[in-house]
């Protein structure tokens, strides 16, 4: 889509609707910062962060505290929920707006214009009732997914934390913005089945994985399966203006790292001193692996009252829920348009 007329509210989602077609494919390398010793290293890490958030705006993380084994059992209830009839599935309906439950290919790029090819479930705490799998469905399910979620949202509130110290706000500005126990809490972890493709499809240039997009959130944390690859970066800094020419390079999956990029959110609140990334996921091309691919998202998305707006006021104020909700039905009023 190359049309630049002003369609939505918000400036990125204008921005996003400029961005299908292939562009051009390149190389270079995602930044990894090792938070070993995090304590009595943090100035260290938060130059190295802020390096990477500003230079590329996607970073991977290493020695990051999350065990391995933990991530190995998520990932496996993960593919045991996705592996359910699709009538079980049902049961757990995405709840319109609210970031929670199960949705297949319902997300439409205003990049694409076309669905995404994958399925995800999604885990935002205020709105799950009736929403989680029992134990004769999947069993410890609920348990480790509870688990997973809230030691991912204390990594994403360390690494916050560090951007919140460079950004001269307090050292706990975004925890507080992300506070897990009120009920306007909207961090969501995401768990995403790309769908397999038969060995003899056909390439369609308009079909993606995930069409190229920005995040909502603060701060975007990807865990990964080795060998399953697909997902490609665009810098942020790069993002406008490129049209055709703008470069992609692919991101190695390696499940000891998380990969990380900064968000619209984040782009808002520091005046675009971080500029949130472009991404996607690109479709298996002839000869590479072309089986299912699964990955999880923690995104940290500010609690619904809080207001987004940065100390120089470069944009206007605007809630977290106002501000996700635009976004949203974005991406799911296309679907609706459809049926």
């Amino acid at each position: 889509m190359t049309n630049t007329a002003k369609k939505y509210a918000l400036k990125e989602l204008d921005l996003e609707s400029t961005l299908g077609g292939m562009g051009r494919e390149g190389e270079r390398e995602v930044p990894v910062i090792d938070l070993t010793d995090f304590d009595q290293r943090r100035e260290e890490i938060t130059e190295q962060l802020w390096q990477a958030a500003t230079e590329v705006g996607f970073f991977q993380l290493a020695n990051h505290g999350l065990e391995l084994a933990l991530i190995r059992q998520t990932f496996g209830l993960s593919e045991r929920f996705f592996a359910l009839p699709e009538a079980s599935k049902q049961q757990y309906p995405l709840k319109e707006g609210l970031n929670a439950g199960w949705e297949f290919r319902s997300q439409v790029r205003p990049s694409t214009g076309t669905a995404d090819e994958k399925e995800s479930y999604q885990i935002t705490l205020p709105h799950m009732d009736d929403l989680w799998p029992n134990q004769t469905v999947v069993p410890e399910f609920t348990r480790v997914m509870l688990d997973f979620e809230h030691q991912a949202w204390q990594l994403g509130m360390k690494v916050l934390s560090c951007f919140a110290d460079r950004l001269g706000f307090e050292r706990d500005f975004f925890t507080r913005a992300h506070d897990r126990t009120r009920e306007d809490y909207q961090s969501t972890l995401r768990l995403l089945h790309y769908l397999p493709l038969p060995e003899d499809h056909q390439m369609d240039p308009s079909i993606w994985r995930a069409g190229a997009h920005t995040d909502f959130d603060c701060l975007t944390m990807v865990f990964q399966q080795e060998g399953q690859g697909g997902l490609q970066v665009s810098p942020g800094m790069d993002a406008e203006g490129k049209g055709e020419d703008r470069e992609w390079f692919s991101v190695t999956p390696k499940e000891d790292r998380i990969t990380c990029n900064i968000g619209d959110m984040l782009m808002r609140w520091s005046d675009d001193r971080l500029k949130s990334t472009l991404h996607r996921v690109r479709m298996p091309r002839p000869g590479e692996y072309n089986g299912p691919r699964y990955s999880m998202a923690f995104f940290c998305q500010a609690n619904k009252d809080e207001i987004i707006q940065g100390p120089e006021k470069k944009y206007p104020p605007i809630s977290a829920r106002d501000y996700l909700l635009q976004r949203i039905q974005a991406n799911f009023d296309a679907v609706k348009a459809r049926k």
